[in-house]
Parts: structure tokens; C-alpha cells; sequence
């Protein structure tokens, strides 16, 4: 026997593998996470095969009990992992062998590590994709409890990152909450498809054993099989459509993290990070660095990087499996390694960020936030919109000169722009009147913060 009919696969070649070949097409270094996986759906294979009568009774347990021994030895850490064997279904294989005999040679009848393999990563990802809705539930739980306890804290409102009109802290958070709602939607989108079993596929035209896929489909908790075997073995739809979600899902960590990185500076002063979930500088004594904000933040580009990968290794591919798609993992993998450790990272920070409301306040009534309410008070009292805008342009612009605020101003300052404005524009020009008057859309107040979390917290079990 040449050396090279010792690979499962050897055969048909007549010389060893080069070294470095075998070093440079290996995957098990990053696949073998997914032996647990890859058990799992041998066993379901192994009980179809015996189900259809490929397999006899005997056979089968002997199978199920060496592999389910193998998944002990694996999870204790005394498995060895051999290069020379690929990846980590040839080494799962071969272990079996070597326990069970010859009868562990009929496992791999009717599949190829084709339908294995993405079936395999069907399996790994449908357990992450439930183990990352869970964490995004927590995270939506901690916003809301955050927004209700700032419900009455009163900020300026940005666009531009220049003063607009006053909100509360609590309307900002459940902003974010809905960035969030709508990646948890994204990622239960994402599991349906996920969610569906190209096992039996084969390498790409199917078996001609008896097969039952709908079977083992059930013993794995998959939704169905796949309909096209040349499809069940080269799409990685899936894969890509996660990670566009994750990304999406960064992206708006990192427009939270962002907010934070300036609220927590001393220019802004908003709000104060927890010292346990901030680092200080090797030089400067009085830094408190708002490290992992500006990780989470820096992270995006690494998960859209993958997204790039994916989609670019897939653009050229022609039916059916290619090599090439055992680059598909490492991407994969280390997007998922990244999202939970952000929103274990995002849902620890959150609760221990102390406010600054005195601040916030002060920061609202600069840059003139209620100078909207001042044009939408002359428009209910009869001026058209865009001569409204054009009066209270002129108000800012004095007021401006003088350092003052529209509040500050007297009645017959403020009368001198428009016969229009009595003394009940004051009531009009205070901060609370001008967030309690906007009621649309959740509206802004405090009382409408707390009716739209009590909402909120309502949709929560239905995304």
C-alpha cells in the first residue's frame, strides 16, 4: 500500500501528499470546532442508514456509541488532532475506525464531506444564531431599563452634531433600542434559512442509496431538506447573509459607541463609564479611557472586512462544491466570536454609565434648542411657516449677539420680531414645554418615554 491510499481519499494516487500541500489545503486548525456538529449529524446519519436498511441494527449502535465516545474525548481535551487528515470530519472518521473497525467505514455511505460539511456549519450557526438572540434580548432588556430610568432627563437633541431641539435621554436610548429590535429581526430572518438540511446531497448529483432525508432532517431539527443538490453544496447564501446582519449590527455599535466616546469626554461631559469597563493611560495619570467603546466601535471594520471576504469569494464560483470554500470559515467563526463578545461587552457597560443630568440640561439650552417651537408657535397663531422661520431667524441672530438665550429674552424683546408673540410664549420656550409638545412617533416627554418602553417591552418576546 502506497502511502498516499492511507488518506480516505488515496486511492486513485500513487504518490504521497507534499508537505506542503497538506500543511497549506489542512482546514482542522479552525474547523475542528465544529466536531461537536459534525457528530452529531453523523449519528443522525448513521440511525437513517440503518432506518432505510443500509445499515443493520448492530451497526448502528456500534457507530452511535464510538462516535458519541470520540465527542467525550474531544470535549475532555484528549483527542488528537492530525494535520495529515485534514480536516475534521477525516479526523473523526479515522478515530472511529481505529475503535470500532471496519464497520466505521460504512459511515460516510450516501454523503460527501461536501453535504457534510454544510451541514455541519448549518448546524454550528443555528446554535450561535440562538445563542446571539438571547444575548440581544438581554442587551434590548438593559436599554429599557435604562431609557425608563432616564425618562425625565432632559439633553439637546443633534443633527449635524449641532444642537436641534430638546429630547429626553430616554427617547435618545430607545433609539437605540430600535437599531437593535431590527438586527434581532434580522438574525430570526437569517435562522429560517439557516435552518434547512443539505445533507444527502452528496458530493453534488445526490446518492443512489435509499436515503431518507426528511428523517434525519427531523432528528436534527432542521425545518426541511434542500430541493437542488447542486445548490445544497455550494451555497453559502447563509453564511453571507449572516454576516451582512452582524455587520449591520456592528455598524450600530458603533454609532452607540461613538455617542459615548464624546458624551464621556470632558468636552461633553454627558455621562460617566463605570471604572471597570474603562482603562487609563501608561503616562497620563488622570485618563480615563473609554477603551471599550472605541474596541466595539473599531471592531465594525473588522466584521465588514468579513463580509467583503465572503462575498468576493463566492462572485466566481461555478456549480458545484469548490475548494475554495474552506475559506469560508475562518471569516465566518470569527464574525460570530466578535458579536457576542460585543454585546457582552455592550450589555455589561450599559448599567453601571452614571449621567450627568445637570450637564445634559445645561447643554439643551444651548444653541438655541427651542427655537422650532418659537416658529411653530407664530404659525398656530396665524404666520405662514417660512415667514415664521425667517422671524425667529432674526430672534436667534440678536439673541446670538448677546450671548442670551431665547428664553432669556423680555416679552417686548421678543415682540419687536412679531406683534404675534404674547406672554404665554415663555411657557412655549422652556425645555419641558417644548419636549411635552412633540407627541408623535413615541413623542419625547417623559410620560410618553415610559408609555413607549412599557411598549417596547411588549414587542420584546415577539421579535
Amino acid at each position: 500500500m502506497s502511502s498516499a491510499s492511507r488518506k480516505p481519499w488515496g486511492g486513485r494516487f500513487a504518490e504521497p501528499t507534499d508537505a506542503f500541500v497538506e500543511r497549506f489545503t489542512a482546514s482542522v486548525h479552525f474547523d475542528r470546532r465544529l466536531a461537536r456538529h459534525d457528530i452529531t449529524g453523523s449519528i443522525a446519519h448513521a440511525r437513517m442508514l440503518g432506518r432505510v436498511g443500509v445499515l443493520d441494527a448492530r451497526e448502528v449502535d456500534s457507530i452511535v456509541t464510538g462516535l458519541e465516545q470520540i465527542l467525550a474525548d474531544i470535549e475532555r481535551g484528549d483527542f488528537e488532532w492530525q494535520t495529515a487528515l485534514e480536516d475534521v470530519h477525516m479526523n473523526v472518521e479515522t478515530a472511529l475506525v481505529q475503535r470500532i473497525g471496519d464497520v466505521g467505514k460504512k459511515l460516510h455511505t450516501g454523503r460527501s464531506r461536501n453535504d457534510q460539511v454544510a451541514t455541519d456549519i448549518r448546524l454550528w450557526l443555528r446554535d450561535e444564531l440562538d445563542a446571539i438572540d438571547g444575548q440581544l434580548h438581554a442587551a434590548l432588556q438593559a436599554l429599557l431599563q435604562l431609557a425608563e430610568r432616564e425618562a425625565d432627563t432632559l439633553m439637546p437633541g443633534f443633527t449635524h452634531l449641532q444642537t436641534a431641539q430638546p429630547v429626553t435621554l430616554g427617547h435618545h436610548l430607545l433609539a437605540w433600542f430600535e437599531m437593535l429590535a431590527r438586527d434581532r429581526e434580522r438574525f430570526a430572518d437569517c435562522r429560517r434559512r439557516v435552518n434547512i438540511m443539505p445533507l444527502g446531497a452528496a458530493a453534488l448529483a445526490g446518492t443512489s442509496f435509499p436515503i431518507d432525508r426528511v428523517y434525519t432532517a427531523e432528528l436534527l431539527g432542521f425545518e426541511r431538506p434542500t430541493e437542488n443538490s447542486l445548490d445544497s453544496v455550494s451555497d453559502r447564501d447563509f453564511a453571507i447573509e449572516f454576516v451582512a446582519a452582524a455587520a449591520l449590527l456592528m455598524t450600530h455599535f458603533s454609532r452607540m459607541s461613538e455617542e459615548l466616546v464624546l458624551w464621556s469626554s470632558a468636552q461633553f461631559g454627558f455621562v460617566s463609564l463605570a471604572d471597570a469597563w474603562c482603562t487609563g493611560s501608561s503616562i497620563m495619570p488622570q485618563k480615563k479611557n473609554p477603551d471599550v467603546p472605541e474596541l466595539l466601535r473599531g471592531k465594525t471594520g473588522r466584521v465588514n472586512g468579513h463580509l467583503v471576504a465572503l462575498l468576493t469569494l463566492m462572485k466566481a464560483q461555478p456549480l458545484a462544491y469548490n475548494k475554495d470554500n474552506q475559506e469560508d470559515k475562518e471569516p465566518l467563526f470569527d464574525t460570530v466570536d466578535t458579536v457576542r463578545d460585543s454585546l457582552t461587552a455592550f450589555t455589561g457597560m450599559l448599567p453601571g454609565m452614571t449621567v450627568n443630568t445637570a450637564r445634559l440640561r445645561e447643554a439643551a439650552r444651548a444653541g438655541y434648542a427651542t427655537a422650532t417651537d418659537l416658529a411653530d408657535y407664530l404659525v398656530r397663531k396665524g404666520l405662514p411657516f417660512r415667514d415664521a422661520h425667517e422671524v425667529v431667524g432674526r430672534a436667534v441672530r440678536a439673541a446670538a449677539s448677546d450671548e442670551r438665550d431665547l428664553a432669556d429674552m423680555t416679552l417686548d424683546e421678543l415682540r419687536a420680531f412679531s406683534p404675534l408673540i404674547d406672554a404665554d410664549i415663555f411657557d412655549v420656550l422652556t425645555l419641558e414645554g417644548s419636549v411635552a409638545a412633540r407627541d408623535h412617533l413615541g413623542g419625547t416627554a417623559p410620560r410618553q418615554v415610559r408609555a413607549a418602553v412599557r411598549r417596547a417591552r411588549a414587542r420584546l418576546d415577539n421579535i
